[in-house]
């Protein structure tokens, strides 16, 4: 069982529960109407009504359990699991692998295997996505347990408090070691242009921060930070300037780089955040996967 707990410790005369709740710990709307209503909301151990008056020193308790389904079948799966707390699941997807089931891929998604990682755990929970990668993206991707952490997780990213890093292979050598590609990215009408994105003044601001980690001989690993989070954002910027990702199809140099890599050679291998519950940060890695270290062996 997943409580929140906190102690009244400064409050103004006459404020009431509902009030405290939204200012005082962030929580939404939402998430208190539908606790209120579940009677899973406690003061000194008694369920109270959303108008109840609270006194200094009062402790209040909020039962996160909710009886909810999806529909979503388990499958048993290797899952990578970075980290996990009461409140998140966060995991290192691998590359090939979608995100969540839609109708091409009713299964072998990451959310199938993690519904299944739950029921075997014992942990009434739904998939609550936090973040998304690409099918071909592999890295770390944040599922929330309880409508408390994805709400709380959800304003961060929208507030672009969390720190999102990438690993890319990309060829040619950057003139320029670091620095701001700061391009606004579109999407151009017309069925024709499929999911493709490009560089317009009619686009969304879009900002990615890069640094060059290493070098080989026509190629570079580059770490990319993301400032914004555009579909396909860092395949666009890098493409734009030159320098598109190994494999990447789509912006890159299309099939002719299948001897070298399946996919775009692109890994989210950092997220820095606070935790939703007691905010600490958080600084989660993961190692880059195993076709983008033999790419490196080859660039090399």
């Amino acid at each position: 069982m997943s409580i929140l707990e906190k102690q009244v410790d400064n409050i103004e005369k006459g404020t009431k529960i509902r009030e405290y709740l939204k200012v005082e710990l962030g929580l939404s709307t939402r998430l208190i109407r539908s606790a209120s209503l579940d009677k899973r909301i406690f003061v000194n151990g008694e369920v109270v009504k959303m108008n109840r008056v609270l006194n200094l020193g009062e402790v209040i308790k909020i039962d996160l359990a909710k009886d909810e389904s999806q529909d979503i079948a388990p499958e048993k799966m290797d899952i990578d699991i970075v980290y996990e707390d009461e409140d998140i699941l966060v995991v290192n997807k691998k590359p090939f692998m979608v995100v969540h089931p839609t109708k091409s891929y009713q299964s072998g998604t990451l959310a199938n295997g993690v519904i299944y990682y739950f029921m075997e755990s014992g942990q009434n929970c739904i998939v609550r996505l936090v973040s998304r990668l690409d099918m071909n993206t592999s890295g770390l991707i944040i599922i929330a347990k309880n409508q408390f952490s994805h709400g709380m997780l959800s304003k961060e990213m929208s507030e672009n408090k969390v720190e999102k890093k990438y690993l890319a292979l990309i060829h040619g050598i950057m003139k320029e070691k670091q620095g701001t590609i700061d391009l606004p990215i579109y999407k151009p009408e017309g069925i024709e242009n499929g999911i493709r994105r490009v560089i317009d003044e009619r686009g969304q601001r879009s900002i990615t921060h890069y640094k060059v980690v290493e070098e080989y001989d026509e190629s570079s690993l580059v770490e990319c930070k993301l400032e914004t989070g555009r579909t396909h954002q860092i395949r666009v910027h890098l493409s734009h300037l030159g320098h598109p990702i190994y494999g990447d199809t789509l912006y890159g140099y299309g099939d002719e780089e299948g001897d070298l890599i399946k996919r775009q050679a692109l890994h989210a291998y950092g997220l820095d955040f606070k935790s939703p519950r007691s905010g600490e940060v958080l600084s989660l890695r993961a190692n880059l996967p195993d076709d983008m270290n033999e790419l490196i062996k080859k660039l090399k």
